[in-house]
């Protein structure tokens, strides 16, 4: 979505139209794509599985082919050590089609990719994958792969009821339905909504004096995606016309209809990116990525209504420049909002008060560049950042009392990292 300066680092471009090559020579090769599998698991660890920009195996492609290079290697894996945040790799699903975003079913016996490319097949789609995890290893084994019902998706989701896959195309500007079916595989979609209306400007209404922060608004960019927690509403923003989209599922069929008031507007050219619901379910936070702000609505999950209550920077005062946001996060007792800068490298901290309303507690340096996103371990005890352009995760201890962040001097080495997805044990 944002564009890189550092010269030595491909593009996210780059790295999609390189992937795709690479997915399609492994899966001619076979579906068993574990590497390098060892482990001796403790009773202390979780397993963290991490998403990466990836290029394809260059050993399997043809000499002739030229592709910028990739750090990522597909699915990472990972043992966290729960008392002391400590993060082991014990193997690599291997794929080169960024598999940049990830999520588990409740049992946790499958995960599923949205694997970042947009040359799949004569309309240039993207795809999804599932993966079958081995009980006792925790490993991965693909299961099938089908397309994603449009270019570059970047988010992906389950339904609560666990038999639909939702997923947000980025460059097709377009989010599907997926089935789960009963062997754990993804279906072909059952339906696919394509975001249609005017683009937002190019610059924010909101983002900082002297800011530069460009990136997504030449077209409808579809950006996330997921279900409130009673599962009847599904909310969607698209980054390039500054909308946060609602939609009525029908969960016998998957089928999508816009709800009473099918959107809302964001201001111009801000640029929603993220959201995420408080525990209570009433409260929703929306990040805007050139807008540099977070913005707290109420969700009423009658009518799929969202209320706007309080707007806040995610900067420190008298910040000057240009900033990207990335990731939003409620913490698990509901008490704190973290929300990712890049360029400016930080997490930003909130407490939550009053009517969901935010105070800013401060930031964080991320020991890294470029936060993509971050995610809780199960324990709520550690916060781990995925660093994307310092080819690293960054372990953080949470103070559950004041919800700051500590740097626990732990890496943990990955390139290109997206996203990471605990296991809840």
């Amino acid at each position: 979505m944002t564009p890189s300066p550092n010269l030595h680092t491909p593009s996210r471009r780059q790295w999609i139209s390189g992937a795709t090559l690479g997915f399609v020579t492994l899966h001619l090769v076979g579906t068993d794509s574990i590497l390098n599998a060892t482990s001796s698991r403790s009773k202390k660890a979780v397993r963290a599985y991490v998403g990466t920009f990836s290029s394809p195996l260059k050993d399997v492609l043809p000499t002739q082919v030229d592709l910028p290079p990739g750090n990522g290697r597909g699915i990472h894996i990972f043992e966290m050590d729960s008392e002391s945040g400590e993060l082991k790799e014990i193997g690599i699903a291997e794929l080169g089609t960024s598999p940049s975003c990830l999520v588990l079913d409740k049992a946790e016996s499958f995960l599923y990719s949205a694997n970042e490319t947009d040359r799949v097949g004569a309309e240039n789609h993207g795809t999804v994958s599932a993966w079958k995890i081995d009980s006792e290893s925790g490993l991965l084994s693909l299961v099938n792969t089908v397309s994603s019902g449009g270019a570059g998706p970047t988010y992906v989701s389950l339904h609560p009821n666990g038999k639909f896959l939702l997923v947000a195309n980025y460059f097709g500007g377009s989010i599907a339905v997926h089935p789960i079916l009963p062997d754990g595989a993804v279906g072909e979609a059952v339906d696919v909504q394509t975001d249609e209306g005017n683009i937002g400007p190019t610059r924010a209404k909101h983002a900082p004096k002297g800011s530069f922060a460009i990136s997504g608004h030449d077209r409808t960019h579809a950006h996330m995606i997921e279900t409130d927690s009673t599962g009847k509403w599904v909310i969607h923003c698209d980054l390039g016309q500054d909308r946060i989209y609602i939609w009525r599922f029908d969960a016998a069929n998957g089928k999508l209809t816009p709800a009473p008031k099918p959107f809302i507007a964001l201001p111009p050219g801000d640029g929603p990116r993220h959201f995420h619901f408080h525990p209570n379910g009433k409260w929703f936070y929306s990040i805007q990525e050139e807008g540099s702000t977070v913005v707290l609505f109420e969700f009423d999950t009658t009518t799929g209504g969202l209320d706007e209550r309080q707007t806040i920077s995610t900067l420190p005062p008298k910040f000057e420049g240009s900033n990207f946001c990335s990731e939003i996060l409620v913490s698990q007792d509901g008490r704190f909002v973290y929300a990712g800068n890049r360029l400016h490298d930080s997490i930003a901290i909130f407490r939550i008060g009053e009517a969901g309303k935010l105070t800013y507690v401060g930031e964080v340096w991320t020991q890294g560049n470029y936060p993509r996103s971050f995610t809780i371990d199960p324990s709520g005890n550690w916060l781990v950042c995925c660093n994307q352009r310092s080819d690293n995760l960054a372990i953080f201890r949470i103070d559950r009392t004041s919800g700051e962040l500590e740097f626990s001097g732990k890496f943990a080495a990955v390139g290109n990292p997206s996203v990471v997805r605990f296991s809840s044990t």
